[in-house]
């Protein structure tokens, strides 16, 4: 009966991801462009739509535009996350506590999941009787049998019921969807689509929120401690699945920020190393280009040659890949299930999810460098790469350039840590200054060099903030959190000239790959 009780949930949940999400964004849709809008975007910065969900999210405020239809209401529908997905601060307004300050994003119907887009329908489009209570059902059914139930199952008593007025609804919002129904109603389980669509279905982000506030409250008692802070707050939010792991990781993932280390001390021993014949052509010189370790200890590596991410356990084993069009050149985790990689004759992003093996999106990029100085990395849930003597700051998830920062030199091999974006200017351009790494403050704008004895090649985060970088005369040097000093590392098998190194701070290990062979090493935590 489990399993019954099991695809029960996947099907209700089907109907939900497939059928009734896109509902609501049609039906939102229909309704900004009959009053002659031609974007979300446009209809969410009418001024009495964001009136309206201004007040949803915030209590006691009057503001200075229509202050009478001003309310101030007993619960906040509009979580926090949800805000900020919609609405930004415009700068220079500070002291001005009122919706005319925020503007909004250029977010779009796909981005809008059905608690968000249901909230939109009914506080800010003209419905029927019918249509207001088909939307209100469908958005409870939501909340009660999926993004609620932790367990993933459906009993047969409550399915009776639910299915009849889950179809109602849908069927009352639009007719057409009677043989989507059936279609789903039919679908035998898929185990790997049902652990998707429940990930999909939890209610992870109010929880986020309740975590922020928490800490935030705890960062106000503690001083100094509000880097540390914001970076595990930070951790937390990049994968928000861990949060649901219980209170003993939580907490163990708080010990391990507050760790600290002793510049040059041994901090890692070796522990395996990979074969990862199957990979390569019979020259695997200059093939791999950049790997990455997923929190799952999942290997993500750049082929360049074979056109294709390989994908592998830590082991070595499970051995899977994704072909691409172009050659690869370098790769930075999104979350958990999802990379973004760079090519090297194309200025685009491209997406992809590691799990199902598929292509998400490509997102150009007119200003990005190509080839050489191609690098990619993540800050605040964003991703940044290199352009001609810049820095780019882009929203994956729309695909804008948020911001450029000014640099002197094309940047390679950038790497992100907590609020600092590092990297060194290409060997070619720069050659006076061969040993330089530079790093800017994205907290404060402030651009900082540090100058190390033999040319940068590679770098990662430790857990407390300080980095690994690995240098062309075969020695690592241990940075300070604050990048001003450094020491090189004595520990055996770290004294290669290295091409990459990976860490990752929840499986507390760290993988490289040398030039001279075709082995990953790997390397755990003392």
């Amino acid at each position: 009966m489990d399993r019954d009780d099991k695809r029960r949930y996947f099907v209700v949940g089907s109907v939900i991801l497939e059928v009734v999400t896109p509902l609501f964004r049609t039906r939102l849709e229909s309704d900004y462009t009959s009053k002659g809008l031609t974007s979300l975007q446009a209809f969410l910065n009418t001024q009495p739509i964001k009136h309206i969900l201004f007040h949803l999210r915030h209590r006691n405020t009057q503001c200075c535009v229509d202050g009478l239809n001003c309310h101030n209401h007993p619960s906040l529908p509009l979580i926090y996350c949800q805000w900020k997905r919609l609405y930004s601060e415009k700068p220079g307004n500070a002291l001005h506590d009122c919706h005319c300050k925020f503007t909004a994003n250029s977010v779009k119907l796909e981005d809008l999941d059905i608690t968000l887009s249901s909230l939109i329908l009914l506080n800010c489009c003209i419905l029927t009787p019918a249509d207001d209570v088909a939307i209100q059902g469908l958005r409870q059914y939501k909340n009660d049998y999926l993004s609620h139930n932790t367990t993933g199952r459906i009993s047969q008593t409550e399915y009776k019921s639910l299915w009849t007025n889950l179809t109602n609804f849908v069927l009352q919002l639009d007719p057409s969807k009677h043989d989507d129904i059936i279609r789903i109603e039919r679908r035998p389980l898929d185990e790997s689509l049902c652990n998707s669509y429940t990930l999909n279905l939890l209610d992870i982000h109010k929880k986020l929120d309740e975590i922020d506030t928490s800490i935030q409250s705890i960062i106000s008692d503690i001083q100094g401690q509000d880097a540390n802070m914001q970076e595990i707050l930070l951790y937390i939010r990049k994968d928000g699945c861990s949060c649901l792991g219980g209170n003993s990781e939580q907490q163990n993932q708080v010990q391990l920020y507050k760790k600290q280390y002793t510049l040059g001390q041994d901090v890692f021993k070796f522990h395996h190393q990979i074969n990862l014949k199957l990979g390569f052509s019979d020259n695997p010189k200059g093939t791999v280009r950049d790997i990455v370790m997923m929190d799952d200890d999942r290997l993500v590596i750049c082929l360049r040659d074979q056109l294709k991410l390989l994908i592998c356990n830590i082991d070595g084993s499970q051995v899977d890949s994704i072909q691409v069009m172009d050659h690869l050149w370098s790769v930075t985790a999104v979350n958990n299930s999802t990379v973004a990689v760079t090519l090297w004759h194309d200025k685009c992003i491209e997406m992809y999810d590691i799990n199902y093996k598929l292509k998400l999106k490509s997102i150009p990029i007119p200003k990005m460098c190509w080839c050489l100085w191609s690098g990619i990395t993540t800050i605040n849930n964003k991703l940044v790469v290199g352009g001609y003597n810049k820095l780019l700051i882009v929203n994956h998830q729309t695909g804008e350039l948020v911001q450029t920062i000014q640099i002197n030199w094309y940047p390679t091999r950038i790497h992100c840590s907590g609020d600092r974006i590092f990297y060194w200017g290409s060997y070619v351009l720069n050659s006076k200054n061969i040993n330089k790494l530079y790093w800017y403050s994205y907290t404060d704008a402030t651009h900082h060099t540090l100058t190390l004895p033999s040319p940068p090649r590679s770098m990662t985060t430790l857990q407390d903030g300080s980095l690994y970088v690995g240098c062309g005369d075969g020695s690592v040097q241990h940075v300070s959190s604050d990048g001003k000093q450094y020491n090189t590392v004595k520990t055996k098998g770290l004294n290669k000239i290295l091409e990459f190194l990976a860490y990752n701070p929840k499986q507390r290990q760290l993988v490289t790959w040398t030039i001279d062979h075709k082995k990953c090493i790997i390397f755990c935590e003392n």
